[in-house]
């Protein structure tokens, strides 16, 4: 089960030190960015926090309770730096495969209550930013010579 104290991605961002692995500090950065995702339109909703259950165990395959998401979401993490820095960091040594995975599970997440707002789109934005993704990579185009 994915830890809601977000600890590899703390121990990331505190130290710079990448001995928690690669997949420890993905399975948590899918938790801490769906969660939030879940208020990125400041109105969270139980389809939304059974979205991110559902997509948490198909993209990681770790359970996660309603009530770990809620957890992550306002998790104290949040009170030393932004989820900007934080995915700044994490962004540093997920693979680019990674990288999309998160970013196509966040927009299952804003799809999931049948409602985009402009928030939600922002939200993704800066997700996709703050990790380090391009567009031309978002859609696949990658240099192959």
């Amino acid at each position: 089960m994915i830890s809601s104290g977000l600890n590899a991605i703390l121990k990331l961002f505190q130290s710079g030190s990448t001995k928690q692995s690669t997949t420890e500090i993905f399975n948590e950065t899918v938790l801490m960015t769906l969660a939030r995702t879940t208020s990125a339109d400041t109105n969270i909703k139980n389809i939304e926090l059974e979205a991110v259950q559902r997509i948490v165990k198909e993209t990681t395959g770790e359970e996660v309770s309603i009530a770990d998401i809620r957890i992550a979401a306002k998790s104290q993490l949040f009170e030393s730096a932004t989820l900007e820095r934080y995915l700044g960091s994490v962004g540093k040594v997920l693979t680019l495969k990674q990288k999309i995975s998160l970013l196509e599970s966040v927009v299952s997440v804003i799809h999931s209550d049948e409602r985009v707002s402009s928030r939600e789109i922002s939200f993704f934005n800066m997700v996709s930013q703050s990790i380090g993704v391009s567009p031309a990579e978002l859609m696949g185009l990658v240099i192959t010579e």
